[in-house]
């Protein structure tokens, strides 16, 4: 047997007949607390077809009657004047469905008890296809109810029936469905049921209540349903109560028997005493002033209107909380309202722990889609509280507040998903006192303060939120206060991006951190968070700022397109830095000063504007298997007593050196690889120091080392090879202790010493060198002890005029001695040096050329070139043959083609100073 929409228990009851009358069976109906009186009959659904149909007594009856088939109303053109009545449902003299109390209407009631008793007659055989209508029709019997049945069942026109239909109420509609297939084709039309669904919820779009404490606006066009308002009504309607302003006292829909109030109050009342909790409260269009609602039961509170349905419903309230929901309300639900605060400033009445929103201790009710604002200067405008305290606020915009937006204190969780927080005086979302909300999806915006202010021990996890151009930091985490972030986007915050301080803690991983006016992150006092696998880039000053004793895990990040340093460390900061990759900065990658400290390993950095990293002023970080590289200036950059470890490192292709010491500096360099420097591997000058102990620095543009300046640095076991110049040149007074490493494979001499340097060179092997091994020039000197100095081209140790080293115990041995073969073979030096070597020999310069001290001369020009010229001997020095080199007026008779001179570069470009310290 089909069941009516509307499922309940089916009976039929006749009444007692009057003398002299025939009545036809009218049926019971049942109330359902309030609910839609749902038809109490019980009969199969009458098919119209040729055959024999089951009386109620069990005789059979012959029928012959024409008939059309089922199709879908909404598919059928109407003559124009049925067609108005049947989508309307109503005309002027005929008004349908009041929004409040409607007297049942005669004809109507007469209409819906002839076509229930044409039900009557159950069927025993399954539906049949109808007959034509011009096929001719008789039934056998005399009874008139029949001919009346099969007329309205039959001939009656299908808009005729929807306008009838259209006077009816849901529960009628529902037993005539149960006539035939054509009245349940007509009845169920959406039309019909659009219009009873709107009188008395007045939504635009179907409101389905899918499950507990969970109600979805689900679109017509996208319902699944046949009949999405018949089948919301049917969700919507049992245990509803409705709530009208000015409704004059409480009364019921005498159809319908739905109790209507006009206070919340009342209703409120009304379900805890009649309905044992679990009612549905419908607030319709108004404004709710001055009740003072505490919510301790699990009652439905739920705006009705049309439009957007929250602006249309509000709540509004002076002193105290305008809604608060205390111990009971477990699974309470208030939607689609505004709450309002609004107490009088000028009032002596203190309100600053009264809330527009209150949830405390022990309950956890779902708000869904409410707007709400508060005006109060103190307090939030939503305030959870307590132990036990569990909301699920969903989909609210809390907006426009004069202090904070959300306060979750004291042990309280809740659920915080999709909501406005934004354009609020303070933060957007305060946690605090052990507080463990779960946030996610939330866009918080435009704040007067901080967007999210965790402290005091609070905790929280926080997921996918967009956190933005908040006038502090998008996040401040401080005193204790541990959440955990994930997934969110924390950008173009007027201050800085993350503000962790006071020994906050959290951790920070996911997320996509950017454009903020200030740092990304700021980390300082003592704080410890982790900041892992996080998007950090184009901030307006730095990515991570760690600070005043910060600590931290700064570990997987990206960090990149930022105006100052990538990871600035300072202060007496000690964070470990791990696995992130630090490029394309606008300044440089690591920036550690003013006693910076920090554990900084496996890192990438590279292709920044400035150095790589940058250690100064006392700082003592630990640097240890990064790859640094390609960068626009110097690799690693210590200066002005920056100290620390620099170990295991790849350190490559930078545009200066890729390691620089200067003033007072004293790194450890242990066991790096320093390579491809367009300026040199290591330069160390202007008082440096440092210990460099088994590195391999190899391919650099430049020398290998530099040492100038009155440095003074430790060079022990290092590799320095295949130089594209010399291997460790030593200038201006540098100094240097050089023991143990191996100085082979370079393009100039593997040792210069020159202009008043003095270092120690101590077992050394100095050997394949494509020049000489030891060159010591221009008025320097050194201690040269136990080194071996064997296969190279030009010769061991190559001694200027004038220079009178330390030397003892050295193995110089099957060097090539190139240029003593040269002079020997009366060759032009040129031939063996071009303009990139510089054979140390004997030196002239011509008078009759005119050439000056800066035009050299080799002996065997002299002797064939400038044969009878008025020469001199200048000294013994490193210099190639001007001559053969093409610079004098008179070409060279032992050379050949004159070759253009090139100088070779021997200082470092000057480093650029940093612009962070007059920043900060």
């Amino acid at each position: 047997m089909p069941s009516a929409s509307f499922s309940a228990t089916r009976s039929y009851t006749r009444r007692t007949r009057r003398k002299g009358t025939n009545r036809l069976p009218i049926p019971s109906r049942t109330s359902n607390s309030g609910g839609i009186v749902e038809a109490g009959v019980t009969c199969e659904p009458l098919v119209a077809a040729s055959g024999s149909y089951a009386t109620p007594g069990g005789a059979s009856t012959s029928t012959s009657f024409q008939h059309v088939p089922p199709y879908d109303l909404r598919g059928r053109k109407s003559p124009l004047h049925l067609h108005d009545a049947s989508t309307a449902g109503f005309n002027a003299t005929a008004p349908i469905h009041p929004t409040a109390t409607r007297p049942t209407s005669p004809t109507a009631s007469a209409t819906a008890s002839v076509l229930q008793s044409a039900a009557i007659p159950p069927l025993s055989q399954p539906a049949r296809k109808r007959l034509r209508r011009n096929t001719s029709c008789t039934i056998t019997s005399s009874d008139n109810s029949n001919s009346a049945a099969h007329y309205l069942q039959c001939e009656l026109p299908d808009e005729v029936m929807l306008t009838i239909f259209s006077y009816l109420y849901e529960q009628d509609l529902c037993r005539i469905a149960q006539v035939c297939k054509r009245f349940q084709a007509i009845a169920n039309d959406n039309n019909l049921w659009k219009r009873l669904y709107q009188s008395v919820f007045e939504y635009d779009t179907p409101l389905f209540h899918t499950e507990n404490c969970r109600f979805d606006f689900i679109p017509f066009e996208e319902s699944e349903h046949h009949n999405p308002w018949k089948e919301s009504f049917r969700q919507l309607k049992k245990r509803c109560l409705h709530v009208r302003p000015h409704y004059n006292g409480t009364a019921k829909d005498p159809v319908r028997r739905m109790p209507h109030f006009d206070t919340i109050q009342a209703a409120l009342d009304h379900a805890d005493e009649h309905l044992n909790g679990g009612a549905k409260i419908f607030l319709h269009p108004g404004t709710y002033r001055g009740e003072f609602l505490v919510i301790d039961s699990d009652v439905t509170l739920i705006g009705a209107a049309s439009g957007v349905v929250a602006d249309a419903v509000i709540l509004e309230r002076e002193t105290e909380s305008t809604v608060m929901f205390v111990e009971g309300a477990k699974n309470a639900y208030m939607g689609h309202v505004t709450l309002k605060f609004t107490p009088n400033v000028t009032s002596t009445v203190p309100h600053h722990k009264h809330f527009c929103l209150e949830v405390g201790e022990n309950c956890s009710p779902t708000i869904d889609h409410c707007i709400i604002r508060s005006s109060s200067v103190v307090g939030a405008a939503v305030c959870v509280s307590g132990a036990g305290a569990n909301p699920r606020i969903h989909h609210c915009d809390v907006s426009d507040c004069e202090n904070v937006g959300i306060y979750v204190t004291d042990h309280a969780q809740g659920t915080f998903e999709d909501n406005e927080i934004c354009r609020n005086a303070l933060a957007g979302v305060w946690v605090k006192n052990h507080a463990n909300p779960v946030m996610r999806r939330n866009h918080i915006h435009h704040g007067r303060d901080v967007g999210i202010f965790t402290f005091d021990n609070g905790l929280g996890f926080f997921e996918a939120n967009d956190i933005h151009n908040n006038r502090i930091a998008g996040f401040e985490v401080k005193a204790g206060a541990n959440p955990s972030v994930v997934q969110c986007e924390i950008h173009h915050g007027q201050t800085g991006g993350i503000y962790v301080h006071e020994n906050g803690l959290g951790q920070f991983i996911d997320n996509r951190i950017h454009s903020n006016n200030f740092a990304g992150v700021w980390i300082t006092s003592n704080s410890n968070p982790t900041i892992r696998r996080n998007d950090i880039y184009n901030g307006h000053q730095g990515g991570v700022y760690i600070f005043g004793e910060g600590r931290g895990l700064i570990e997987h990040n990206n960090i990149y397109g930022n105006a100052l340093a990538g990871i600035q460390i300072r202060t007496n900061s000690d964070p470990i830095v791990r696995h992130n990759k630090i490029h394309h900065g606008q300044h440089g990658g690591i920036y550690v000063h003013e006693k910076g400290a920090g554990l900084v390993e496996e890192n990438e950095v590279y292709a920044n504007t400035l150095a790589g990293v940058w250690i100064t002023t006392g700082s003592t970080p630990v640097l240890r298997r990064n790859r640094i590289h390609s960068g626009k200036q110097v690799g690693v950059y210590f200066y002005d007593n920056g100290h620390g470890k620099l170990e295991d490192n790849d350190i490559f292709n930078h545009l200066y050196s890729g390691v620089q010491i200067r003033t007072g500096s004293n790194p450890i360099i242990k066991g790096n690889k320093i390579w491809g420097g367009q300026n040199g591997g290591v330069l160390v000058y202007n008082g440096g120091l440092g210990v460099l102990e088994q590195n391999e620095i190899f391919d650099n543009a430049m020398a290998g080392v530099w040492i100038k300046t009155d440095s003074n640095p430790t060079l022990k076991r290092n590799k320095i090879y295949d130089g594209r110049d010399g291997g460790i040149c030593i200038f201006n007074g540098g100094k240097g202790n050089l023991e143990e490493n191996e100085i082979f494979r370079n393009a100039q001499a593997g040792v210069l010493i020159s202009t008043q340097s003095h270092p120690t060179l101590r077992r050394n092997r100095i050997f394949d060198g494509l020049a000489a091994g030891v060159e010591i020039t221009n008025n320097a000197t050194a201690t040269l002890d136990s080194n071996q100095i064997f296969n190279n081209r030009f010769g061991g140790l190559c001694l200027a005029s004038g220079v009178q080293p330390i030397v003892r115990c050295n193995k110089i041995y099957s060097n090539q001695d190139a240029v003593e073969k040269a002079v020997c073979n009366g060759q032009c030096l040129y031939k063996i040096s071009s303009y990139t070597s510089f054979p140390m020999h004997d030196f002239y310069r011509c008078q009759t050329c005119n050439t000056t001290d800066r035009n050299a001369i080799c002996v065997n020009c002299i002797k064939t070139c400038h044969a009878g010229h008025d020469v001199e001997f200048i000294r013994h020095d490193r210099f190639f043959c001007d001559c053969g080199a093409g610079t004098l007026n008179n070409q060279c008779q032992l050379q050949g083609e004159p070759t253009q001179d090139t100088d070779t570069l021997y200082d470092s470009a000057a480093p650029i100073e940093s612009h962070t310290l007059m920043v900060n």
